[in-house]
């Protein structure tokens, strides 16, 4: 199974909600500012639940933008090491923006998140009603572009896997109906098309 990454910009998002991640496979990096001395208990005490599988990066000095980079390096050699992760930037900062635009291009799985209860494998996992369910398949769907299934066999398995695998294929099937009968796709002899938001 892929490694899901949380990189959280913490001089500007601090979040509140860290122990949301606990029982989901997340590594965490929490990147620290130079001028920020303290961290919060809550923050600290989540951080541990985690063992190994977080860490904090202190920034080395001031700047414009010093996190932001150190935070892009890290991404790079992180996708280095494991380019089939997922990559979840925690940040307000739309200044990502472009990066994680052309880290897409480049069939990178990465996205930036203004908080953590917006990371799309939580919202799933608490999704329970059939149009929840429907909504964070139509949003999943929405950012992955030309990478979106063209079979309804590997829609049928992308949905299961954004619900970590816990849907039986009667759901599945229910599920894709679903979204044929809200148009968000078109299936003919097999094949999938798409007509979603913008």
């Amino acid at each position: 199974m892929a490694t899901n990454y949380v990189l959280i910009d913490f001089e500007n998002v601090q979040p509140r909600n860290l122990e949301i991640l606990v029982d989901h496979p997340f590594k965490v990096l929490v990147f620290v500012g130079a001028s920020q001395a303290k961290i919060p208990y809550e923050l600290a005490a989540a951080m541990q639940h985690f063992g190994d599988n977080a860490q904090y990066v202190k920034i080395g000095g001031n700047g414009k933008n010093a996190l932001d980079f150190h935070l892009a390096f890290y991404v790079g050699e992180l996708v280095a090491h494991e380019p089939e992760a997922y990559f979840h930037v925690i940040s307000k900062d739309t200044g990502f923006d472009p990066l994680i635009k052309h880290l897409k291009a480049r069939k990178i799985r990465i996205q930036r998140e203004k908080d953590l209860a917006e990371i799309p494998v939580l919202r799933t996992s608490t999704a329970t009603s059939g149009n929840e369910k429907v909504a964070a398949i139509v949003k999943n769907l929405g950012v992955r572009g030309h990478s979106r299934p063209r079979k309804v066999k590997t829609l049928a398995n992308s949905i299961n896997t954004l619900f970590t695998k816990k849907l039986k294929e009667q759901e599945l099937m229910s599920l894709i109906d679903e979204l044929q009968k809200k148009r968000y796709i078109e299936v003919s002899e097999g094949n999938v098309s798409y007509k979603l938001p913008q």
